[in-house]
């Protein structure tokens, strides 16, 4: 139900607190300038531009060796990156995912013709609860398409089990978790295969990209001649493709940035744990498990808004937005309620009331590296008086 207000019946502004500019959910990590400068100058005199040039393939290699993996694949999207490693498995059937994720996981499942299968989520941590899926699985299940959400990595011990009794593939959707780590090692170790995305809007991104690991080599292999329309060798086409290739100005750019990376980790841990310091106080603000054996470089600030918290998720959505605080609701709507997906059994709300609960109550908060931590008081302040200030009007 939405509860927010009509225009004529808002209430007015907490002047004191508005943001004079807006305060967006994220704001891209870029390379100085001076980092690309001998780069791009060597692009512009080779004039190799695509194609697998040399800033690609040490983007490759460098991402590898971030990753713990013995090789990566880079593509000019993510999307297309998943999308391929679905046809690389040559799955076909039903693939079980999670609704509770951005509408490109449930799409590259459909776009491969495969039937997209809705399984509820763990109620503390937002990812795919395992027995959930489990009940799921049929003779026509090929594989797993499981979402560590907003890098908090699944249950990768349960979910390899349920897949190895049943004879399926494991595919990570990590889109959020370049450099996350878990039980002692990176989160890219597991699965059958993991994408991660390098859109503007993540922390390391290569302006629109995305990345392949497997330790399948024979895989790999089939995907590298994919994004190339399927080409062998030169004259030669092997197999269907298409043209997912990352071309050398975002490799570069991706290679200049890098380095930054880990100190934007730094700052944007201390943003979180600010937030969670300046909120603690506030009734009914909830917030996504983190298990104590993960590391986490917090490219999300998600929070429940609960009942006790006295006005509803979409009020507080609204309150911040007209005082220039731009958080957003990821993700809502479920997968499951879009209109291409609802008409599924899986999609029955009955069948997914943690997803929907958590769906209907979420907010992603600005987080980012150079956010001012006085503008995350400012926020927080704004949240633990929008209650009673919407109320009373």
């Amino acid at each position: 139900m939405n509860h927010s207000r009509s225009a004529g019946n808002r209430p007015p502004l907490l002047k004191e607190l508005a943001f004079p500019e807006p305060i967006f959910v994220t704001r891209a990590l870029v390379p100085s300038f001076h980092s690309l400068q001998a780069p791009l100058k060597n692009i512009l005199k080779t004039r190799r531009l695509t194609n697998e040039g040399e800033y690609v393939l040490r983007l490759e290699k460098t991402i590898a060796q971030h990753l713990g993996a013995s090789r990566s694949l880079v593509f000019c999207n993510g999307t297309l990156a998943l999308q391929l490693a679905i046809l690389g498995y040559r799955l076909t059937g039903e693939i079980i995912t999670t609704p509770f994720t951005f509408s490109a996981t449930a799409h590259v499942i459909q776009w491969n013709n495969i039937t997209p299968v809705f399984a509820d989520v763990d109620p503390l941590t937002f990812n795919m609860d395992p027995a959930s899926i489990e009940r799921l699985i049929t003779r026509r299940t090929s594989a797993i398409l499981a979402v560590h959400v907003f890098g908090v990595p699944c249950d990768v011990r349960r979910i390899q089990r349920v897949a190895a009794r049943y004879g399926l593939k494991v595919i990570y959707d990590a889109a959020h978790a370049f450099g996350v780590e878990t039980l002692g090692t990176q989160v890219a170790r597991f699965g059958d295969a993991s994408m991660f995305s390098f859109h503007a809007t993540k922390m390391f991104n290569t302006l629109e990209g995305g990345a392949l690991v497997s330790p399948d080599k024979a895989f790999l292999d089939r995907v590298a001649r994919m994004r190339n329309f399927g080409f062998g060798n030169e004259g030669e086409v092997e197999t269907l493709g298409i043209n997912a290739k990352m071309n050398e100005f975002q490799a570069a750019y991706g290679l200049s940035l890098l380095p930054r990376v880990a100190g934007e980790a730094v700052r944007r841990a201390r943003c979180y744990a600010r937030y969670r310091q300046r909120l603690s106080s506030v009734p009914g603000i909830e917030y996504q498990h983190i298990p104590p054996h993960v590391v986490l470089p917090h490219q999300y600030m998600p929070i429940l808004v609960g009942p006790a918290y006295g006005i509803t998720r979409d009020e507080l959505f609204e309150f911040l937005h007209r005082h220039n605080v731009y958080a957003r609701k990821y993700f809502y709507p479920l997968c499951s309620a879009m209109p291409i997906y609802r008409q599924l059994s899986s999609s029955n709300p009955d069948n997914l009331p943690n997803a929907h609960r958590i769906s209907e109550r979420i907010l992603c908060l600005p987080l980012y590296g150079d956010l001012p931590l006085k503008a995350i008081d400012r926020i927080c302040e704004l949240i633990r008086r929008a209650p009673s200030h919407v109320r009373s009007s």
